[in-house]
């Protein structure tokens, strides 16, 4: 976006595009969805919104509903399973690596993040799933830490009554007794309004709900969906419609998949202003941090959990450790990384 959209078309300045990505990352949700929107918005408003986010979604959705059918046809043959005995490990590294980047950039040498980001990676890793509830303490005491004292007691109600209200309305659904498909869509809903951090922020709410929460799938199906969300083009949050596909077929990923970009579509198009006046408040500001921090130890955490899933001898040890030197000293891409991990799986499982 930074190359095709500011300096070979010039159709944004280099301000307004860090201001949206400014604004991106402040926010919940699927970070280069939600950039793509906001500059589409900042072009044409509402339309202008629509045409970046249909053209950004659809491709990925496409492929990896493809990808998803194939699965599901294939996946109890030895072939797909040897594949997938090194794509395990390989995905692990890479979750790792994404955390380390949201560390790097949002946490940095913030003692008090640091602190933030090892108690949730630790509490996650131990419950063995995501604790939902860390994630508004963590904002809770990012605006303690970062916004002005006479800020703190107004946020601090205002967050206890967002809290309330998320809760009544979880228990809402729940004594409805909805179906598959509005399960799916409310639980991807929240994953996309809930999700700070990079689209890697999103694996352990996803963890928590679909493999612990409803029991879609098995911890094996789980990290298979995030590995192809990983690996297939678009955003790494297209791992809903993975999901989606394997719980319901293809109403499933539709649902999924409107579910989760939903959220950052309608923070753009219906908040922008106040988005645009209030995004440097020193509530935001603080909340934001602690939430980040937290997410980026939630993810952690459940990359810890998973491992102990995947890496279930020397083989898998080893694709593990390469994995991550190779992430570590190289820029190889995503995709190339885990073919060649498949590839490696493939053989090993041969072997065996």
């Amino acid at each position: 976006m930074q190359r095709d959209l500011v300096e070979h078309r010039h159709w944004f300045t280099q301000e307004e595009y860090l201001q949206g990505l400014a604004v991106s990352q402040t926010l919940p949700g699927p970070l280069a969805a939600q950039l793509a929107m906001w500059l589409g918005y900042v072009r044409r408003g509402f339309w202008g919104a629509c045409a970046a986010a249909v053209p950004f979604i659809l491709p990925p959705f496409v492929i990896v509903t493809v990808v998803a059918a194939l699965y599901v046809e294939f996946r109890g043959t030895t072939v797909i399973q040897a594949l997938f005995y090194g794509i395990g490990p390989a995905v692990i590294a890479l979750i790792l690596r994404g955390a380390w980047k949201i560390v790097r950039v949002m946490v940095s040498a913030d003692r008090r993040l640091w602190a933030i980001f090892a108690a949730v990676g630790i509490a996650t890793f131990v419950v063995r799933s995501e604790v939902a509830v860390l994630f508004i303490l963590a904002g809770l005491v990012g605006v303690a830490l970062y916004a002005p004292p006479r800020w703190l007691r107004r946020a601090q109600a205002a967050l206890m009554v967002v809290t309330m209200g998320l809760a009544n309305l979880a228990a809402a659904a729940q004594s409805t007794d909805p179906n598959v498909l509005l399960q799916l869509g409310v639980f991807f809903f929240k994953a996309g309004a809930f999700t700070f951090g990079s689209g890697l922020a999103i694996v352990p709410f996803l963890q928590q709900g679909v493999v612990h929460d409803f029991g879609w799938l098995s911890e094996r199906e789980f990290l298979d969906a995030v590995a192809m969300g990983m690996i297939t083009p678009g955003p790494v949050v297209i791992t809903a419609v993975f999901v989606g596909y394997l719980v319901a077929g293809l109403p499933g990923a539709s649902v999924a998949g409107i579910g989760v970009f939903l959220p950052p579509f309608l923070m753009v198009v219906l908040f922008a202003p106040w988005i645009m006046r209030y995004r440097k408040h020193p509530i935001v500001v603080g909340f934001t941090k602690g939430a980040t921090a937290a997410a980026a130890g939630a993810i952690v955490g459940a990359s810890a959990v998973i491992g102990t899933q995947v890496i279930v001898d020397i083989a898998t040890a080893l694709i593990f450790i390469a994995a991550l030197l190779v992430l570590w000293r190289t820029a190889v891409s995503e995709p190339l990384l885990v073919g060649g991990a498949a590839i490696i799986g493939l053989v090993a499982s041969t072997l065996r």
